[in-house]
């Protein structure tokens, strides 16, 4: 037999404890070259620059 809580937990108590499962927004910055919104402190998937320099070179799409 699995063991059960010896008292009914309050809704009190339950909703407390709940307080940080909220999701929280994604921290986005403005990529300073195209203008693009990016995770900070990455690369740039649109354009493949950070802090100015390019790090990855992002091929054109071809239409």
């Amino acid at each position: 037999m699995a063991p059960l809580p010896k008292r009914k937990l309050s809704k009190g108590r339950r909703d407390r404890r709940r307080a940080h499962d909220a999701l929280k927004a994604r921290n986005i910055v403005q990529c300073s070259n195209c203008g693009q919104m990016r995770l900070p402190h990455r690369v740039c998937p649109n354009c493949g620059y950070y802090q100015g320099r390019e790090i990855i070179e992002i091929e054109a799409e071809k239409k």
